[in-house]
């Protein structure tokens, strides 16, 4: 390379992908209890495409009473933990991640729950 006039080009080309996660089942229809009790399911958390660790929080709607009390009546728990983790081989392991339900009061809504990483993706 040092007293050769040859030119060297090199062309390099990439893909970015931005991590993601999926969710199995995409909607959740949890059914009527009684008053008092909980009903509760399971959903698989899918990550893809996160190259280190992230950890998943997640923020639960909160309702008002009449009374101008504000409560929430959903609970979430990662019973093997909220850390996404990359595998040996670069995959991601999905998490399992328990929803439930329970109010004293009677209520009834269509409403979101947001899992976000570390970065607010």
């Amino acid at each position: 390379v040092n007293d050769n006039p040859s030119q060297y080009r090199i062309m390099l080309s990439g893909t970015v992908k931005s991590p993601k996660i999926s969710f199995d089942p995409i909607l959740l229809m949890l059914t009527p209890v009684p008053l008092g009790m909980k009903t509760e399911t399971t959903v698989n958390i899918i990550p893809q495409d996160y190259l280190r660790q992230s950890r998943i929080q997640v923020e639960l709607p909160e309702f008002d009473h009449e009374d101008g009390d504000r409560f929430c009546p959903f609970s979430v728990q990662f019973p093997n933990g909220q850390d996404i983790v990359v595998s040996s081989d670069g995959t991601n392991i999905q998490l399992i991640c328990h929803i439930g339900f329970s109010s004293s009061r009677p209520v009834s809504y269509l409403e979101n729950i947001f899992f976000i990483d570390e970065e607010e993706n």
